[in-house]
């Protein structure tokens, strides 16, 4: 019923900046809370960002300050700004959602994209 879609990842190199973008489509009737994860390579999968529908946003130590979740939630769209990258945050990148749908019964449930590749060359 909800597809998440990452766009953005790439290549950069140490010190330099990305942009990542999640988009959800379907049918629901609102997303709460929104994250990013990664994984890299060995590494089990981590919260890097999460932000909920009113914009609070909370950040894996290792990130503050060089990353920047923001959402539009008229668009159902999450951001992630990255500046200051590095070669640890080389990982793929994943989009959750907590998705409510339904229409007699509302039911929430965790919807994941399918990730995008971040990879910081030093």
């Amino acid at each position: 019923q909800v597809r998440l879609v990452e766009s953005g990842g790439g290549s950069v190199q140490a010190g330099g900046s990305l942009r990542l973008s999640c988009a959800a489509s379907g049918t629901f009737i609102r997303i709460n809370d929104m994250s990013w994860y990664r994984q890299g390579l060995g590494n089990e999968r981590e919260l890097v960002a999460s932000i909920s529908s009113s914009g609070d946003t909370n950040y894996v130590d290792s990130v503050k300050g060089r990353f920047t979740v923001s959402r539009d939630n008229a668009k159902n769209t999450m951001l992630l700004q990255m500046n200051s990258l590095t070669s640890e945050d080389t990982a793929v990148y994943y989009c959750k959602a907590e998705v409510v749908a339904g229409t007699t019964l509302k039911l929430t449930f965790t919807s994941w994209g399918q990730g995008t590749q971040v990879t910081v060359s030093s």
